[in-house]
């Protein structure tokens, strides 16, 4: 099977409707009393920046059907009730067996979302019609809950720095949470082999052990727990295959501010992040404004950067490691 084949559009166009939304006002946020409706209305407003980062790439999604308030689980694969406005891509698992994940292309992908409770979205690092080609590195800087902001702020420079030094250029996304991400897009270019998911999981690993080395008091690259303390986890295994990431934009079922609106994930400049006092400053009220500003990340599709040779040597990556067999 050929994931990077172009991908058949699995949703009969008979079936591509409008979303109705049922039970509208239902809160999904007890704390900003954000409503399906509300939610609903937050992913149009947003989606014109939305979209373009999100539209083609396979989904995990954190349900919360009755609200944070009761239980939330995570979907990745397609459902009975899997939304008629989504696509679907059939994914060859590690164990051998075929997957239908889903996938969304418009705004009403957006609004069908809100409709099933979809709080979050997470993303892969490939499109469904390349999926065995990452285009993007992400780093997820996760802090130790008694560290300051001001030193994820710090750490998410240093990753920009390494990733300089390597000829990538790099946009911050607050996450909503307590992290801030780092996202590098990587193509079209002249990578080639060079964006398989093993050398850009391996890339993305030597990165992280690179800072790692330059400041053990200060980072971890591992996921024992028990090495986080005190220090900022920079999460690579971001860019492995199946892995997802945050959608810039998502909601996040992240306790939510008295009289403000739900955290989102949100893109940034660097000259903003510098300024930002938390990662969770940002929430679904301020879409309007959001929109009317300069989009933070207008040069993210401009890129044209890849795993460079050179990059790639620095750091010890094996170039020709073979792709994810499918």
């Amino acid at each position: 099977m050929n994931h990077d084949d172009p991908v058949k559009d699995t949703v009969p166009a008979e079936a591509r409707s409008p979303v109705t939304l049922t039970h509208a006002d239902r809160v999904l946020d007890p704390v900003s009393h954000l409503t399906k409706q509300g939610l609903a209305t937050y992913m149009r407003a947003v989606s014109a920046r939305m979209l373009p980062l999100v539209a083609g790439r396979l989904l995990s999604l954190l349900r919360c059907p009755e609200g944070t308030a009761q239980a939330c689980f995570f979907q990745r694969h397609a459902t009975v009730g899997t939304p008629v406005q989504w696509r679907r891509k059939l994914v060859k698992e590690k164990d051998g067996r075929a997957i239908n994940y889903v996938y969304l292309t418009d705004v009403d992908g957006l609004v069908a979302a809100a409709q099933i409770g979809v709080l979050e979205l997470h993303l892969w690092g490939s499109q469904a019609r390349k999926l065995e080609s990452p285009d993007r590195l992400v780093f997820d800087l996760d802090p130790d809950p008694d560290l300051p902001f001001s030193e994820v702020k710090a750490a998410a420079v240093a990753v920009r720095d390494v990733l300089a030094a390597l000829d990538l250029a790099s946009f911050p996304l607050l996450t909503g949470g307590k992290g801030v991400h780092v996202v590098a897009p990587l193509g079209p270019g002249a990578g080639g082999g060079r964006r398989q998911w093993p050398v850009v999981s391996a890339f993305a690993k030597a990165v992280a052990e690179q800072l790692v080395e330059a400041r053990p008091d200060a980072y971890v690259a591992t996921m024992s727990k028990a090495r986080r303390q005190g220090r900022i986890f920079i999460d690579h295994f971001r860019n492995a295959r199946g892995a997802s990431a945050v959608a810039p934009y998502s909601p996040r079922a992240k306790p939510a501010r008295a009289g403000g609106g739900t955290p989102i994930a949100c893109p940034v400049t660097w000259e903003e992040l510098a300024a930002a006092e938390r990662a969770d400053i940002y929430t679904t009220a301020d879409a309007p404004a959001l929109m009317r500003r300069p989009d933070p990340w207008a040069r993210y599709f401009e890129m044209r950067q890849d795993l460079g040779a050179g990059a790639c040597r620095v750091l010890g990556v094996k170039v020709g490691a073979g792709a994810y067999s499918s």
